[in-house]
């Protein structure tokens, strides 16, 4: 539980001004243009998207504050079943990164939203292998995606950008065919939610939410997809 105790044991200490200095994106974003490739119609039926970038607290978080995301859970994305529990995927040799599982009604909100919001205020997409203090490869930035539909929207969202050149460096997020996704252990799930007040979700991931109300205001819900199931 190295890692895991590092960012509770030193973040006051340290990685809150790592984190000023290291990540802008999650206090001051980036304006991302919407997407001009836009997907198929919505069929109706819920869909799913698996994001990796950084820890997966942060991505989560800012998710299960979106409006038609009906679920958001945290796991381990990109590598095979048997190395996917936190101690493993935390020494960085195992393939997955730390990745969230969005579950969306189509209907109510596009697959190119979400990458919007990926791509302004969930992370940077420029830090390769690393977001802020966390570094390796069990943090680089990734699309997941289901189908070749989503690919197609990832890529050509990816290329726009690039050309548009939103950002001071070049985009290293990865559009990669989803193998498999394994939920990650109880006491992760929505952990921010459950610890507001954990420093690391104070410096790093709740500034991120904060952003998502300030920069997406109509996509904003204050209620979480688990507070809504639970009610």
């Amino acid at each position: 539980m190295y890692r895991f105790a590092v960012r509770g044991a030193i973040a006051l200490a340290v990685i809150a001004p790592l984190a000023a200095l290291s990540r802008p994106s999650s206090h001051s974003p980036i304006a991302v243009p919407e997407a001009a490739v836009t997907s198929l119609p919505a069929t109706p039926g819920l869909q799913t998207v698996v994001l990796a970038g950084g820890c997966f607290w942060g991505i989560e978080a800012v998710f299960e504050h979106i409006k038609g995301v009906t679920d958001a859970v945290s796991g381990y994305a990109g590598g095979t079943k048997e190395q996917a529990d936190y101690e493993t995927v935390s020494t960085g040799t195992t393939g997955h990164a730390e990745s969230v599982k969005v579950t969306f009604d189509p209907t109510k909100v596009s697959l190119e939203k979400l990458l919007q919001v990926f791509f302004s205020v969930a992370t940077d997409p420029t830090q390769l292998n690393r977001q802020g203090p966390d570094v390796g490869p069990q943090y680089r930035s990734v699309i997941f995606f289901a189908d070749e539909e989503q690919a197609r929207v990832a890529r050509a969202y990816i290329d726009q950008l690039t050309k548009a050149k939103v950002y001071p460096r070049p985009i290293v997020t990865q559009v990669v065919k989803l193998q498999g996704f394994y939920p990650a252990e109880e006491y992760h799930q929505n952990f921010a939610e459950r610890n507001p007040t954990y420093p690391y979700i104070v410096y790093n991931d709740a500034p991120k939410v904060a952003n998502l109300k300030k920069q997406f205001p109509d996509l904003y819900r204050q209620e979480t997809a688990l507070a809504a199931r639970e009610h």
